[in-house]
């Protein structure tokens, strides 16, 4: 099949180094020298530029981006052990209950601990949330057509998730338009071992967690994070962590929604030979708080040039986003939102199509700046890019000075704001903005500094394009 992207089902996001070895070589064998990951835990194959061919697999589902009716399976595997979690959910109990899913769903499922932050609870269309019952599982369930999580009216043992998805999956033609119905249903179909839901689904807030590098867990044992800013991992180095893997006895990898991979079990003997491989291959495992906490659609070169354009900022400006995470977002894309802020790209007027114009955002952020509440709040609406970093500002020092409390944020009042004309300055390659007000720091340019003072050898911080690429411009933005 002739394809530019494919993605590879990994079940529950984690598999064995000899597993991962062989969908490298399948990537090999189709003339890429590099896999990206998504955000359901799932590895994919991208080729810009052109079509690649890929052989039919028996072990391994290798999906085009036209197929429809398979989804990965997302758990909060990786998180077990390393990060807060139930006591009794341990990662054996992960793969024994990722084992009875004999049949490739067609529905989105989650499989997870509401004690962790890593994975997300309610982006599924069923969602399994282990409770304080050993081997007991909320149920909470969004079918494709629904517009809000229905909590399932009973507790779900252990062996019978599998089970229960495939029921649902069966009575999907029912068109069952209330949980409870759907209820009814299920349990006409199918025996079970349920328990009656004697306390609501309780989701402790945590910071989002720093999940890259070496860090210690237990006495002796260490895990590791890898994440590569632009989504692209050399098969090389892969394949040859892969063996480091076989070589210090790891039976499992790990993939994160957040586009990284995490290596649990790396005893204490073998730390210095992860130091090697990281070292034999240039690898960086320190980056910047900020950049570690961004969801964005997969290959997309605009979402990343913003997310570049925000994380400068943000680095020039010592901005702390401990604790926060970001989405970027296109309105092309209906999604459902994991993260505390999200920055929503607006679709051009009709009447403006096929002229070339700036585009303007949307922000919204999560209520308390919890994904877990599933309600998202809209802070300011068509704003330039060049306002995006001072709002984004503005709801971090909100969210650190709520942090602990129980009152929800208010939507920022419209009428707070009046429209003013600002003259700046814009690549025409990229569509950055110098702004004399705040000038360049980075390139040691001074705030107030105008265009005109500056020196002929300026670049674009974003795309190195020279001074001459930029045009005066004029934008409506917003101010107190």
């Amino acid at each position: 099949m002739k394809q530019t992207f494919s993605r590879v089902v990994v079940k529950g996001g984690v598999l064995s180094p000899a597993e991962l070895k062989q969908i490298l070589e399948i990537a090999e064998g189709a003339g890429l020298n590099t896999i990206s990951f998504g955000s359901r835990q799932d590895i994919l194959f991208v080729k810009e530029g052109g079509e690649f061919n890929i052989d039919p697999q028996d072990k391994f589902q290798i999906i085009s981006p036209e197929e429809e009716g398979a989804e990965n399976i997302v758990s909060s595997y990786v998180s077990s052990d390393i990060f807060p979690n139930t006591p009794w959910l341990t990662g054996d109990r992960y793969l024994y209950i990722l084992e009875q899913f004999r049949i490739q769903p067609t529905l989105k499922i989650n499989i997870t601990d509401p004690r962790q932050r890593l994975v997300p609870l309610f982006t599924g269309h069923l969602n399994f949330i282990a409770s304080e019952h050993e081997d007991y599982w909320y149920l909470f369930v969004r079918l494709p057509d629904w517009e809000i999580n229905q909590m399932f009216p009973a507790l779900i043992y252990s062996w019978d998730l599998a089970k229960v998805a495939a029921a649902i999956e069966d009575l999907l033609q029912e068109e069952p338009e209330t949980v409870d119905f759907l209820f009814d249903l299920v349990n006409d179909a199918v025996d079970l071992n349920n328990r009656t839901v004697d306390q609501p689904l309780e989701v402790p807030f945590y910071p989002f967690p720093y999940y890259e590098g070496i860090n210690r867990v237990g006495s002796d044992t260490y895990w590791m994070g890898l994440y590569w800013r632009n989504n692209k991992y050399y098969i090389e180095f892969l394949k040859a962590l892969c063996d480091l893997c076989s070589d210090c006895m790891i039976g499992k990898i790990s993939i994160t929604p957040w586009k990284s991979l995490i290596i649990k079990g790396i005893v204490e003997k073998y730390k210095l030979e992860w130091e090697k491989l990281l070292g034999k291959y240039g690898i960086n495992v320190r980056h910047s708080m900020l950049e570690l906490n961004w969801h964005l659609p997969v290959n997309s070169k605009s979402a990343i040039d913003l997310k570049k354009y925000l994380v400068t900022y943000f680095d020039e400006h010592d901005i702390s986003t401990y604790g926060l995470t970001f989405g970027i977002t296109d309105y092309t894309k209906k999604a459902y939102y994991f993260t505390s802020v999200i920055i929503e790209k607006n679709e051009p007027a009709i009447e403006l199509e096929g002229i070339e114009i700036r585009s303007t955002y949307n922000l919204l952020h999560a209520k308390n700046f919890d994904p877990n509440t599933q309600e998202y709040l809209v802070y300011v609406q068509e704003v330039d890019q060049t306002d995006l970093p001072e709002l984004l500002i503005e709801l971090s020092k909100i969210y650190f000075e709520q942090l602990g409390m129980e009152k929800s944020i208010p939507e920022k009042p419209a009428k707070a704001k009046d429209l003013v004309s600002k003259e700046v300055y814009q690549c025409t390659d990229c569509m950055t903005v110098y702004d004399s007000a705040y000038g360049e720091p980075a390139q040691g340019i001074e705030p107030d500094t105008p265009f005109k003072s500056l020196p002929d050898s300026y670049q674009c911080p974003l795309c190195e394009a020279p001074k001459t690429s930029f045009a005066k411009k004029t934008f409506v933005t917003q101010t107190e």
